[in-house]
């Protein structure tokens, strides 16, 4: 069974804090643990050096320098100065010549000696034939120790130390003795590591409590975040279903400004497009078939007419043949304006791009329809700026805008008044164009809506067009990489801008 994604957060965060105390125990008590070994040692040397200076003056212990100068060895070692004593008896220390000839500890052999300290350190002298001489514990006195792995380096005159893990675990340095430069002994300590031991068992038992702690706190900690993260996925997915159903009314709740609150406004954006879009489909196939019905109805109807024998009357035949001509026109139109906005919103419309004079297209434009605005009472002009560089467009198509924008200003354009047509140049290397007309202008509150497919802010003057104008013109507009805008004021007129790439 796949696992969910709160079940993955939460073993992925739980895996990361446990790896993390893991790494970090590991490192700690390997560290303690080096630490102390090492502080030990270095206490076990300065008790060597003590050792040689009492029971041999003018010798020395060849053992390396202490290196470690943490807080906790320097209390080892001041322990060690302070409390370590030397008891003898029938001890009769030679005098530095003495020593100097004879270049051993011979003398020793007969002595009564007791090495004790607070500290709990064995120690044991052994002469240059690998003989133990003294021995704080008197155990060994007398044994031979040539076979003790530590002894032999020490006789040669190599320090050496040994770590003993058996069941009594200590730490043991051989420090060479040097009278004169030359090796007469061995001094052998050792010092238990019980304690040592017991300080980092507790130590791991200790962190794995912390561990066993911390991990329960992280999953708690873990199991909300997750559950803060999956719920607008939980939300998001149910929505997407809703979405995948046909129900947009499902928004996910926006509750933080992360990335998962971005996403669901993304989404909640989203799914309101999809329903503006749906809804639009929806009109625009209401009104697709109402603007089909009508010419079908006037047809079927005229058809009727004449076969119920209207044929007969010559005068009569043609006016109907001449209607089923107009209606079959506007269905021709109708049809081909879908098929150019099908094919503009399929990006599938292959644009013929050449460089355009706009100025010299305004001016044929106007030359061609100046009949039409004639009949009307009207006039159009052309000012276009000599300094507006050419478009880089298909002519085709913007005549076709340029055309659907004169076609509406004859139309509510006044008696009486121009039309003017305007190109210039934009700053930002754009060509700019203007159909302006001193019409009845559009209301502010209709103003957004045009531009939508078969809507028609005055049904009444639509003159028999089907609302597919200016949302044709700015389908153009925009394939062209160009954006068109619409500026109205009531009683003055509209103003129609788009604009195009420079050449």
């Amino acid at each position: 069974m796949p696992f969910s994604l709160r079940a993955k957060l939460v073993f992925s965060h739980l895996s990361v804090i446990v790896l993390a105390m893991g790494a970090a125990g590991l490192l700690l008590l390997s560290f303690l643990e080096a630490y102390f070994l090492r502080a030990t040692e270095d206490s076990l040397i300065a008790q060597a050096h003590i050792t040689v200076q009492a029971i041999a003056p003018g010798a020395r212990a060849a053992a390396p320098d202490i290196v470690t100068q943490a807080p906790l060895n320097n209390a080892i070692q001041q322990q060690a100065t302070t409390n370590l004593a030397l008891q003898t008896g029938n001890l009769s220390v030679p005098t530095d010549t003495l020593i100097l000839n004879n270049l051993d500890l011979s003398y020793l052999s007969d002595a009564s000696l007791q090495l004790g300290a607070q500290l709990t350190t064995r120690i044991r002298i052994v002469n240059a034939k690998g003989s133990v001489l003294v021995d704080n514990e008197n155990r060994e006195v007398g044994a031979d120790l040539k076979a003790d792995p530590l002894i032999m380096p020490a006789l040669r005159g190599e320090y050496a130390s040994r770590i003993d893990t058996g069941a009594e675990p200590n730490l043991a340095v051989a420090v060479p003795i040097v009278i004169d430069g030359q090796n007469v002994g061995v001094a052998y300590l050792s010092q238990s590591l019980r304690d040592v031991l017991t300080v980092l068992t507790d130590l791991r038992w200790r962190l794995l409590l912390a561990g066993g702690v911390a991990s329960l706190l992280s999953i708690a900690a873990a199991w909300w975040l997750a559950r803060r993260i999956t719920r607008p996925v939980q939300q998001l997915t149910a929505a997407a279903e809703a979405v995948a159903e046909g129900r947009f009314d499902q928004p996910v709740a926006v509750k933080a400004r992360d990335e998962l609150g971005r996403l669901s406004q993304t989404f909640n954006d989203m799914t309101a497009r999809l329903n503006a879009a749906r809804q639009m489909q929806v009109d625009f196939v209401a009104n697709v078939s109402h603007e089909l019905r009508t010419p079908l109805a006037s047809i079927k109807g005229t058809v009727e007419t004449l076969r119920d024998g209207a044929v007969n009357d010559l005068a009569v035949r043609d006016r109907f043949l001449e209607t089923i001509e107009t209606e079959t026109d506007r269905l021709t139109r109708l049809v081909n304006d879908l098929l150019l906005l099908s094919r503009v919103d399929s990006a599938a419309l292959n644009l013929r791009r050449q460089p355009l004079d706009a100025g010299r297209l305004g001016q044929a434009l106007a030359d061609r329809l100046a009949g039409q605005a004639a009949a009307r009472d009207l006039a159009i002009t052309v000012r276009a700026d000599p300094a507006t560089p050419l478009a880089w467009a298909d002519a085709d198509r913007i005549e076709q805008v340029l055309l659907n924008l004169l076609d509406n200003a004859l139309k509510y354009a006044r008696p009486h008044t121009t039309i003017t047509i305007e190109i210039a140049p934009t700053p930002d290397r754009l060509v700019l164009a203007r159909v302006r007309d001193q019409g009845a202008g559009i209301a502010a509150e209709e103003l957004a809506r045009i531009g939508q497919r078969f809507y028609r802010a005055d049904k009444a003057r639509s003159g028999g067009g089907h609302g597919l104008g200016l949302a044709i013109a700015q389908s153009l507009i925009r394939a062209h990489g160009g954006e068109l805008w619409l500026d109205s004021e009531e009683g003055v007129g509209t103003t129609v801008s788009f604009t195009l790439p420079a050449a």
